[in-house]
């Protein structure tokens, strides 16, 4: 949600700025802006350009009235509060002070009011303008720019991931963090702010992570980090590989479009990770005794929520261990009753997903053992969980998750398939014969995403309708729920997903023959009961793609509008192989329709504020 950049360089700044935003564009487009130390003739002062919708606006700006400098800061945003226009756009400036900002602060209007009634006046909606104030107000009162930042930090309330810099001390950028991620960036003779290692990819590999209230100061040469108490603290650096931070499309058109035909090789690295090819054997790291858990609880959200749905039909179905799996913004908010003998899995893409990080702590306080399942290891949840099981599918820059949803689910069929052979529920000549399984499944997904053609052609007609059903039993009932999704998210058309037995309870009113209904169906237990359903929407009309197998194909009702005939694959990967068809239905209807595929309005890669 919004990124950040700041940079103190050796070098001319605004393009570096640029260069960096483009590559967080992915989690804000509502408007973008940059700051900057210039030179004039009474010395030094900082500028700003900022600019309402996409980035190639700022730069037309910037084109007109260049930005000099070689220190500086960015932010492309995604409104919270206020309206996405030119004077809510970051940078904000009070005084001596300017300032980006990812996350909301709960107490701005009661600073607000407070700063008013001392007779300060807001140019923006703000509640970033907020924090300006407050430390343009502490330097009023002689304190130097770091105390006043500090200062400043101990009166807000909620969540901050801040870059500021002040007038008067030209080669100094502050930060801090508190619910949102911040990261420093080593340079030779440079450091950096981002928000993430995508940020500061550009400029270096070398990477800090702050952690939870951590602020900082860093100039040419060094990184002063302190923690929430005010306290010196050293932070570790890592090293991040080179595939975390490179994002390129390719020869694709969009990122969605290059993560799709991604996901043989990420459902491959990450499967790899948690089976031995040699020995046929499943393990998943961190020591858990599926034996003595009393049930698992699985929270998350969104795309990340639908995939824990998954797990929960393979874990129950395979090792016999209860599960739930709950919408992470509702959890901890109805106090559920928890006890130390569970585990709690979270999952999330980002790892800081607020929401999610806030019910894995509920759930920490209550005792009980906790893992995530993400695709960012040095992020705040994989730092404070007992086991990290990381998804090995690179970063994911399209809003609509698609690769990480599948790799997700593959860490969540390994983790099935390990619990069962520990619980005693699977023997070993089962575990091999799952394993191969897996391992066949990115062969099996490439077949799949070969159906690319076919569904251009379906995608020409849905991208008509007003209104989309996607039916499925089973774990395809889950699937169904993905597939309304990244129709929705994308396209902008109504869809929803239903387990398809529920048709007849309710969603069987919206059948006509302008309503398309997707069923998918590969040739299992529940085939049956979903060629029932196909026949009872046909009789009403219903324009049925029936997206199944070879066998099912065979058995299929006639009347389908389309039979879309994925490779026949093992119940076990089934979700796998049927995701490709519904993200490139999903992919090419948004195409049709003209929208901007990678970054769907009101959306942001990562919500990291509740």
């Amino acid at each position: 949600m919004c990124g950040i950049i700041g940079i103190v360089g050796k070098a001319p700044v605004s393009d570096r700025l640029i260069d960096s935003l483009k590559r967080l564009e992915y989690r804000g487009y509502d408007s973008a802006g940059i700051a900057a130390v210039v030179g004039g003739p009474d010395g030094n002062r900082v500028e700003r350009r900022r600019a309402q919708g996409k980035i190639r606006n700022l730069e037309a700006l910037l084109a007109q009235e260049p930005l000099t400098g070689q220190n500086g800061i960015g932010h492309v945003r995604w409104a919270t509060h206020g309206a996405p226009n030119v004077k809510n756009a970051h940078p904000h400036t009070a005084g001596r002070v300017t300032l980006v900002h990812n996350g909301i602060i709960e107490n701005f209007a009661e600073l607000k009011a407070e700063l008013a009634a001392a007779g300060r006046t807001f140019e923006s909606d703000t509640d970033t303008e907020v924090i300006a104030h407050l430390i343009d107000a502490e330097l009023a009162t002689g304190l130097p720019p770091l105390e006043a930042f500090k200062a400043a930090l101990d009166r807000l309330t909620g969540a901050y991931a801040l870059a500021v810099l002040i007038e008067g001390a030209d080669d100094l950028i502050l930060g801090a963090r508190r619910g949102s991620p911040l990261v420093v960036g080593e340079g030779q003779g440079e450091m950096f702010l981002g928000s993430d290692a995508l940020a500061v990819g550009p400029f270096t590999n070398r990477v800090v992570y702050l952690e939870e209230g951590d602020y900082v100061a860093i100039d040419h040469d060094s990184a002063r980090i302190f923690d929430a108490s005010g306290a010196p603290v050293e932070r570790a650096v890592k090293v991040v590989p080179a595939s975390a931070v490179m994002m390129e499309k390719g020869n694709y058109r969009h990122f969605m479009e290059k993560e799709i035909h991604d996901q043989p090789e990420g459902c491959q690295r990450t499967l790899s990770a948690y089976v031995d090819a040699l020995t046929s054997r499943s393990a998943m790291p961190g020591n858990i005794d599926f034996k003595a858990l009393d049930r698992i609880q699985i929270v998350a959200c969104g795309t990340s929520y639908i995939a824990g749905v998954i797990g929960k039909y393979l874990i129950e179905q395979l090792a016999d261990l209860p599960v739930d799996v709950e919408i992470a913004s509702e959890f901890r908010y109805r106090q559920p009753a928890l006890r130390p003998g569970s585990l709690v899995i979270a999952m999330s893409q980002s790892g800081e997903t607020a929401d999610t990080l806030a019910a894995l702590r509920y759930c920490k306080a209550k005792g009980m053992k906790s893992a995530v399942v993400v695709n960012a290891q040095e992020s705040t949840m994989a730092r404070e969980v007992d086991v990290v099981w990381p998804i090995h599918c690179g970063p994911e820059i399209g809003v609509a998750s698609t690769k990480a949803f599948t790799a997700q689910v593959s860490v969540m069929i390994a983790l099935a398939v390990a619990a069962a052979k520990s619980r005693g529920m699977i023997d070993a000549a089962e575990e091999q014969r799952m394993v191969k399984v897996m391992l066949e499944a990115p062969r099996l997904i490439a077949e799949a995403i070969g159906l690319e053609d076919a569904l251009k052609e379906i995608a020409v007609d849905i991208a008509k309708a007003r209104d989309v059903l996607f039916l499925g039993r089973g774990p395809m009932s889950a699937l169904a729920l993905e597939g309304a999704l990244k129709l929705k998210e994308i396209s902008y058309i109504h869809a929803e997903g239903y387990a398809a037995g529920e048709l007849k309870h309710g969603p069987i009113a919206l059948v006509d023959d302008q309503t398309p209904i997707i069923i998918l169906a590969p040739f299992d237990s529940y085939f049956e009961k979903s060629a029932s359903n196909m026949s009872e929407v046909m009789a009403r009309g219903g324009q049925v793609v029936f997206i199944t197998d070879p066998e099912g194909a065979k058995h299929a009702p006639a009347g389908a509008r389309v039979v879309v005939t994925a490779p026949a694959s093992d119940p076990l990967v089934s979700t796998l192989v049927m995701s490709a068809p519904i993200q490139l239905l999903a992919y090419h209807v948004a195409v049709v329709k003209g929208a901007d595929v990678d970054q769907p309005r009101n959306l942001a890669k990562s919500v990291t504020v509740e």
